[in-house]
């Protein structure tokens, strides 16, 4: 089923961006333009998201090593 009329995304694609690692209707447009010409499809792109694991956020929810050393050298 489509997601994003306007570029022609579906939800196998904006669930796979996911899986990927992106994790904002933000994200998602980054990847695939998916909400950025009529924006009719955010809400749709929002509850594919959900609440559910984004692994960016638990490594910043943790401070991850690997972050902290980004934040040292900035």
């Amino acid at each position: 089923m489509y997601v994003c009329s306007c570029f022609g995304i579906t939800e196998a694609q904006v669930k796979q961006h996911a899986e990927d690692g992106a994790c904002t209707p933000r994200q998602i447009a980054s990847a695939c333009k998916a909400g950025t010409d009529c924006g009719g499809c955010v809400r749709r792109i929002q509850a594919l998201l959900g609440r559910g694991a984004c692994p960016r956020r638990e490594l910043i929810d943790r401070r991850a090593p690997a972050l902290e050393a980004l934040d040292d050298a900035a």
